[in-house]
Order: structure tokens, then C-alpha cells, then sequence
């Protein structure tokens, strides 16, 4: 299959499950992101850093699958690793209510990213 028709092929309900699952991690990664800005007690840099990172991670892979680019598969496996410690580093702060909102976006991106990498797109 060539480049060309490979991204005229629709995409499978895995794969678009797939970035919906992404652009939803990096939104709330994003929001939360905003949010430990504003409180009062600043939140840990590995906080900050696991957020940032899965953030970019997720909007690219998403971005990756969409154009049906040769490195998506890689790009999934790296994605779940992001995810991975972003979920982690959010449930250091069990008791705030956004971390765990956004722990259990990054765990389910995780996931599906996961499978994904073990597919071929």
C-alpha cells in the first residue's frame, strides 16, 4: 500500500478511539497544567514536568496517527510511557480532585496508546 492510499484508508474505530483518547490526556494535562499555576502551595516540578511532557506526547501522537505517519507505532509506545508517568506523578496529590480526573485521562490514554503500538497501522 503507498503513502497516498494508506491515509485515503479510513481509519479503523481502534485507531480513532485511539486520538480521541489523546486529544482528551492533553487537554486535561493542559488544564491542570493551568491549575497547579494557581495554587497557592506550588505543585512539585515532576508534576509540572510529567504533565508538560505527556501533553506534548499526546497532541503529537494524535497528530501522527491522523496523518498515518510510518513512526505512529513508535510514537504510541512512547505516548503510553508519557501517560504512564504522568498518571503516576498526579496520584503523588491523591486528594486533589483535577489530579486524579486527570490520572485516570492519562491511565486510559496509556491504554489505548498500548494497543495501538502493538497494532500495524
Amino acid at each position: 500500500m503507498t503513502q497516498q492510499s494508506a491515509a485515503a484508508t479510513p481509519m479503523s474505530k481502534e485507531m480513532q478511539d485511539c486520538v480521541n483518547a489523546c486529544m482528551s490526556c492533553h487537554s486535561i494535562c493542559e488544564e491542570t497544567m493551568s491549575s497547579c499555576l494557581q495554587m497557592t502551595d506550588q505543585a512539585p516540578t515532576r508534576i509540572m514536568r510529567a504533565l508538560m511532557d505527556c501533553s506534548e506526547m499526546t497532541r503529537m501522537c494524535a497528530d501522527m496517527m491522523m496523518r498515518r505517519s510510518p513512526l505512529a507505532t513508535e510514537m504510541c509506545a512512547m505516548c503510553a510511557k508519557a501517560c504512564d508517568l504522568s498518571a503516576e506523578a498526579c496520584m503523588s496529590m491523591p486528594d486533589d480532585e483535577r489530579m486524579t480526573r486527570c490520572a485516570e485521562s492519562c491511565r486510559r490514554c496509556a491504554e489505548s496508546c498500548r494497543a495501538m503500538a502493538g497494532a500495524t497501522m
